[in-house]
């Protein structure tokens, strides 16, 4: 396997900016856009149901108050994101990737208090659903708890240590969850800590890259995958 098997675009949160983030629908534009890879973020409801979305309120996103922790699946699914959007459960979703051939980037965000059950039920949840499957998705957070969760429930599905500034021990840190690859801020990059990273073995993923002139630099600095909200101006096959 090479250092980077899966898609080089990703379409951020589905479908970047041009559809209702962490939604079936977003996933589904990404797809007829021609997007190989998607990204979207996985959080606990009350319940235990992992559910895709960013925040841990859902004040943001949907038409409906409150802290996702604290509402019941059934309660999330009635509220409205959008027309035809509601938060969907991640079962949901990983059907709908591996109905569409889509590979996927799936953000372990926890609600504070939940970082080792969210990043136990996220993966075993991956690893059950994407059997089989041609590349099993990333599972990437900024929680090392999570990751220590997953790791201990899956330790088969690949995991990404997702950072803002790259930390001093990011090394013993990838080691010791077992990740594959480096997922940072692409403003906290240069050509030397790419270098770095693709020394001790591991790929790096860049986001938010929202400009063609940034992604064409980053991808020149050695960035192996960006990902990306714009995805009418930097798409799947972009250079």
């Amino acid at each position: 396997m090479s250092r980077w098997p899966y898609p080089r675009i990703v379409a951020h949160r589905g479908g970047g900016a041009l559809a209702p983030e962490n939604t079936l629908g977003a996933i589904r534009l990404g797809a007829s856009m021609g997007f190989r890879g998607v990204e979207f973020d996985v959080m606990l409801a009350g319940d235990g149901t992992p559910v895709l979305i960013h925040d841990e309120t859902v004040d943001r996103t949907t038409d409906g108050h409150g802290e996702v922790s604290k509402l019941s699946y059934a309660e999330l699914s009635r509220l409205k994101i959008a027309k035809d959007e509601r938060i969907p459960a991640f079962e949901q979703a990983g059907r709908l990737c591996r109905e569409l051939g889509l590979w996927a980037n799936v953000e372990i965000k926890p609600a504070k208090g939940y970082e080792r059950a969210t990043g136990e039920a996220v993966a075993r949840m991956t690893r059950d659903h994407w059997l089989g499957a041609p590349l099993a998705p990333v599972l990437s957070s900024f929680s090392v708890e999570a990751l220590a969760g997953a790791r201990s429930v899956a330790p088969g599905v690949p995991r990404g240590f997702l950072v803002d500034r790259i930390p001093d021990d990011w090394r013993d840190t990838m080691k010791r969850l077992g990740c594959v690859a480096l997922h940072c801020n692409w403003k906290n990059v240069d050509r030397q800590l790419i270098a770095d990273v693709h020394d001790a073995g591991y790929a790096v993923l860049l986001w938010t890259v929202n400009e063609q002139g940034t992604a064409r630099g980053m991808l020149a600095l050695g960035a192996d995958c960006l990902v990306t909200d714009a995805l009418d101006r930097i798409g799947p096959d972009f250079r």
